[in-house]
C-alpha cells in the first residue's frame, strides 16, 4: 500500500509532529500539566491504532477503534488549548489541528463501515 494512503503510517507520522512540539512548550507549572496530558494522548492514538491493527475480532477491532478516535479528540483538544495559550505557536500547529481532524473523520468512517460489514 502507498503509505501516503496508510491510516498506520499517517497516524505514526502525526504522533512524531506532534512529539516534536513539546520541547517548544514553557516549562512552567501549567505547561508541565499540558504538556504530560497532552503527551499521553497523543501517545495513545498510536499505540491503540497498532493494537487495533493486531485485533482478532470484530468487537476487540471497533473497541479499539473507538478508543482511537476519543484520544484523537483529546489530542486536538490539547492542541488548541496550547495554541490559545502559546500564540506563538499557533501557526506550527494549525496543520496538527487540521490533521487531527481528518484523522478523527477517516477513523470514524472505519468504525461505520465496520459496524456496516
Amino acid at each position: 500500500m502507498n503509505k501516503l494512503f496508510d491510516i498506520h503510517e499517517r497516524i505514526f507520522r502525526f504522533v512524531t509532529r506532534g512529539l516534536k512540539v513539546i520541547p517548544f512548550l514553557p516549562r512552567t507549572i501549567e505547561a508541565k500539566i499540558i504538556i504530560d496530558q497532552y503527551a499521553r494522548s497523543l501517545t495513545s492514538v498510536g499505540a491503540n491504532d497498532n493494537e487495533a491493527d493486531g485485533t482478532s475480532t470484530k468487537n476487540d477491532f471497533l473497541h479499539v477503534c473507538t478508543i482511537v478516535r476519543k484520544e484523537l479528540k483529546e489530542t486536538r483538544y490539547w492542541l488548541r488549548i496550547i495554541a490559545e495559550l502559546y500564540p506563538q505557536l499557533a501557526p506550527r500547529l494549525a496543520d496538527l489541528i487540521q490533521e487531527s481532524e481528518e484523522l478523527i473523520k477517516i477513523i470514524s468512517k472505519i468504525i461505520i463501515n465496520t459496524k456496516a460489514k
